[in-house]
């Protein structure tokens, strides 16, 4: 008689695990597929294109210079000018994005129910607005001697194309606009504090003023850490319709950060392997930032813990 067939009991068994296994990456797969097509092969694109020298024209070849576009670069002055006006950017839009969100997301929890809504509503519609059409208002109301500005101050000074003043002005609008945005993540932080610590700190004798310096602020502190982390890698990116459609650089490229000046490079001077250049490096400066707020927060979480 033949020998009989061997029991497909363990091997159904061993695939049904195989599949559980596998399950979750499955559901990933579409986001790592897009993931790699818009992020990660356009970042290998860069780091070619920025090995050579081209024009973006079609009928110019492209010429392979190595690391000359690096040396190029870091040789240029309106480069190491441009990082110091984002690393003052990033400090002057810090205070809209963590210190003011603070007060006040304290400040509404003293405000009466039926109103807290509306409290809410007038705080975060800022961010709604298009940076477009922010850049459009603000242009007119700072328009010299007919502008609310000026006409308020009773001054006839040229805010938005002042050397002195038009860094600011983009500072002082882009924070505007994020404010909301860093309030609605400061509630959600202090919604996640349990109240047991105030009544707790209370029955001991507390003050609101130590209660807050000493409970809800530490308590806080990875919500405010995120903040810091998306205003250190969003500012360039928010701010560039703002400059674009207001300053265009200027004036005297003062208001030209690294990611406008990326821009100048690539499609004002059809300089590719620059452009690509300064993108690698904004890449790896920014990534290094972000590398190191994440660790710091997880140090701040665990600490917590």
């Amino acid at each position: 008689m033949p020998a009989p067939a061997p029991a497909a009991g363990p091997h159904r068994a061993r695939l049904r695990r195989l599949i559980r296994r596998a399950t979750p990456y499955l559901y990933l797969t579409p986001a790592l597929v897009l993931l790699v097509v818009w992020t990660y092969q356009p970042l290998v694109q860069a780091a070619e294109l920025s090995t050579y020298s081209w024009n973006l024209l079609p009928s110019s070849p492209m010429r392979s210079v190595g690391g000359a576009n690096y040396e190029r670069l870091v040789r240029l002055p309106a480069f190491w000018s441009s990082i110091g006006r984002t690393g003052i950017l990033v400090a002057g839009l810090l205070p809209f994005t963590v210190i003011l969100p603070v007060v006040i997301a304290l400040a509404s929890r003293r405000v009466r129910p039926r109103l807290r809504t509306l409290y809410h509503a007038l705080i975060f519609a800022p961010f709604l607005i298009a940076p477009v059409a922010a850049a459009a208002v603000w242009r007119w109301l700072l328009h010299p001697r007919t502008g609310f500005v000026d006409r308020m101050l009773g001054s006839d000074r040229n805010w938005v194309y002042d050397a002195a003043t038009a860094h600011w002005v983009i500072i002082g609008i882009t924070g505007w606009q994020l404010l909301g945005f860093a309030v609605l993540v400061v509630w959600a932080g202090l919604a996640g504090i349990s109240g047991e610590y105030d009544e707790a700190a209370r029955v001991d004798g507390a003050s609101t003023g130590q209660i807050r310096r000493w409970i809800t602020l530490p308590l806080l502190s990875p919500t405010l850490l995120f903040l810091v982390l998306t205003t250190v890698l969003l500012s360039p990116t928010l701010t560039f319709p703002l400059i674009d459609t207001m300053t265009q650089g200027g004036p005297a490229q003062a208001t030209t950060n690294i990611y406008y000046l990326l821009w100048e490079y690539a499609f004002h001077t059809f300089d590719a392997g620059l452009g690509a250049a300064a993108g690698i490096g904004l890449f790896a400066g920014f990534g290094t930032l972000a590398a190191a707020l994440a660790w710091i927060s997880e140090k701040v979480a665990f600490h917590d813990d």
